[in-house]
């Protein structure tokens, strides 16, 4: 996979953390540093690490259904992508109370990158370079919570789903590049 569809697939992932990041941004009384680094740490990390579980996954059944990787990477990007809009349409906005509380971070921060979980399944069964992705995922994690975090206080709940639909919507559309680039190439 190339540099550039890498990094977008890495925003898409990276943009319910941030969403996440502009609600705690939002609750932070005071502009210190640690309480703008460590939740995007935590956000980062998380982000970046999770593909590398599921890429583990993913290889060691690679062999079984290699032949499908291409609709199995659809479809997964196309699942994970309607659930992200399903749930900036439907479900109450997250919210983070505290964002020094590392309780609070590692519950946030599992659940925002479950969907990066199930994206390294896709890695491994298109032999992407884990490594790379994962050092961009984590990074562009990390700098778009940071993002977040700073103007949180300015632009509120409202960019937070909207940025959460947009990021639902890139994933989808690299499912989509994905599928077609593999049938285009069989033709």
């Amino acid at each position: 996979m190339d540099f550039p569809t890498t990094l977008i697939i890495a925003v898409g992932l990276a943009l319910d953390a941030f969403a996440v990041s502009i609600s705690c941004g939002m609750s932070v009384r005071q502009s210190r540093l640690r309480l703008i680094l460590v939740p995007a740490l935590f956000f980062g990390f998380f982000q970046g690490f999770m593909p590398l579980i599921g890429w583990g996954v993913g290889m060691t059944v690679r062999t079984w259904i290699e032949f499908l990787d291409h609709w199995i990477a659809f479809t997964l990007l196309g699942l994970i992508g309607l659930h992200m809009i399903y749930q900036a349409i439907h479900e109450p906005a997250e919210r983070c109370f505290n964002p020094a509380d590392i309780k609070v971070l590692f519950l946030l921060a599992v659940a925002t990158s479950i969907d990066a979980l199930v994206v390294g399944v896709g890695f491994a069964l298109l032999k992407v370079d884990i490594l790379n992705a994962v050092l961009i995922i984590g990074l562009v994690t990390f700098v778009l919570s940071i993002i977040g975090l700073r103007a949180g206080r300015r632009l509120g709940v409202y960019l937070g789903r909207k940025a959460e639909i947009f990021g639902g919507v890139v994933l989808i559309a690299m499912g989509i590049k994905i599928l077609i680039e593999h049938l285009v190439k069989n033709i």
